[in-house]
Parts: C-alpha cells; structure tokens; sequence
C-alpha cells in the first residue's frame, strides 16, 4: 500500500511539475523527436502472476480443495533504443532484467475435520527481449506542450534464469519447477515528458503469456493443473 501511495504521488507531482512550467517555459526539445534514434534506460516495478487451468476432474488427491494463484511484487531494470518509424510511429527494443516471485496457495484437507493452508513459491528472474511498436499522439498544446500520450503493443521472449526445472527439493519438500522458456503479448499505456535536457517517461503494462510454464510431475500440488501461464503488470519509468 506504501508503495502505491508512493507511485500514485510522483505521478501527481510529475502532472503539475508539468502544468506549472508549461506556463512559463518554451516548448522543450523541439527536434527531439526527428532523430531516428534514441537511446536511456527504465526502471520499474512489477507484480507477477499465473493464470492457472485446472484439469477437468481431481484425479490425483481429492483432498486438493482450493488451489489459487497469488501476486507478489519485483523490480526491473532495462536499457531502452528506440527507432523512429514515421512520423508518431516507433519501434523500441527494450532488454529488462525482472526480478520477482509467484505464489500458489493450497487448500489441503488433511483429515475428515480439518483442512491447512500450504503456500508454494516460486522465485523468477526474467531477462526479457520484447519488441514493441509506440504509436505517439501529437504534443498536447497550451499548458502542456511538453508532454504527450501514447499507447504500445508487442511481444516478448523471458528467460527465466532462476528456473526451478532443475531444482530439486529436500527428502520433505515437493518444488514447483517450471520451464525457462516464456513467450508473451504485451500491451501498454504512457506518458512522455519533455524536460530541458531529457525526455521523461512514466509507462503501464500488462503481459499474458501464450506458453504453458508448468513442468508436470505426480505430485499433489501440479498433477491437477493442466497448466500454468504468466500473467504481469508492471509500472516504468523511463529516461531517454
């Protein structure tokens, strides 16, 4: 929730940074956008997620009650080049490490009276390759002439280098592995913000992976899964 209230108020801040020196400042970085290329970095926050598909009967262990999917937070980094296509056309190439973590929580009955709650982890750190197309609205006028909207959308390929495919757990342990290998649609939100030296940029994102990450193994806690995909949302900051 802090972390929210912190999100929220830097971006209230970065509107009236804004409308405030559109008053009195010129149009900053006329010609910025007529190079063909640019290049910054990001960073962000992140929440990462499962959509999870459960196979039509519970074959394996009735005593499986609820199984759920749960969010955690992460940090991602990345180094942005950003080709000029047309005139509010862009194609951009970010390579972002993301770090992060995915829970799924059971409930287990555990004899006829009583049930108990297990909580699985999965830790993840994604070194992502999307490509995405940036598709720019004009530069507001008036106030805001140093700003302007824009929406993306594309795809990428995650390489999960802390994949648990491999791992294997104690003698009372089960892991959950899952494969390295992710391929996702992107779509997203944006703001730039053209400050005297730079451009500015606040971005949010959404992620549905396409691929089934689960690695399946006769154990209580994937057998009744038919699969598990990615589901991300993630909030940049960008630099250029």
């Amino acid at each position: 929730m802090q972390r929210l209230k912190f999100i929220l108020s830097l971006i209230v801040l970065t509107f009236y940074f804004v409308n405030v020196s559109g008053q009195y400042m010129p149009k900053n970085l006329p010609k910025y956008d007529h190079k063909q290329w640019h290049f910054g970095f990001t960073l962000g926050m992140n929440t990462m997620n499962f959509n999870l598909y459960p196979v039509d009967h519970m074959e394996y262990d009735t005593s499986v009650i609820i199984i759920q999917p749960s969010s955690s937070q992460g940090f991602n980094i990345g180094i942005v080049a950003n080709k000029r296509l047309v005139r509010f056309l862009d194609l951009r190439f970010v390579p972002t490490l993301s770090f992060g973590q995915r829970d799924i929580q059971y409930i287990i009955k555990t004899s006829p009276t009583d049930e108990e709650l297990f909580i699985k982890s999965v830790e993840s750190t994604f070194l992502d390759f999307p490509i995405t197309l940036k598709y720019k609205s004009k530069r507001f006028d008036n106030k805001l002439n140093n700003m302007r909207a824009y929406v993306l959308a594309g795809a990428r390929y995650s390489l999960d280098l802390a994949s648990q495919n491999k791992k294997k757990g104690t003698s009372d342990e089960v892991v959950i592995k899952l494969n390295p290998h992710d391929f996702m649609l992107t779509t997203g939100v944006g703001f730039d913000f053209y400050l005297p030296y730079f451009k500015f940029g606040i971005e949010l994102q959404m992620a549905y992976g396409l691929v089934n990450v689960l690695n399946q193994e006769e154990t209580i806690y994937t057998t009744n899964m038919e699969k598990l995909t990615s589901k991300m949302a993630w909030i940049t900051f960008t630099f250029e």
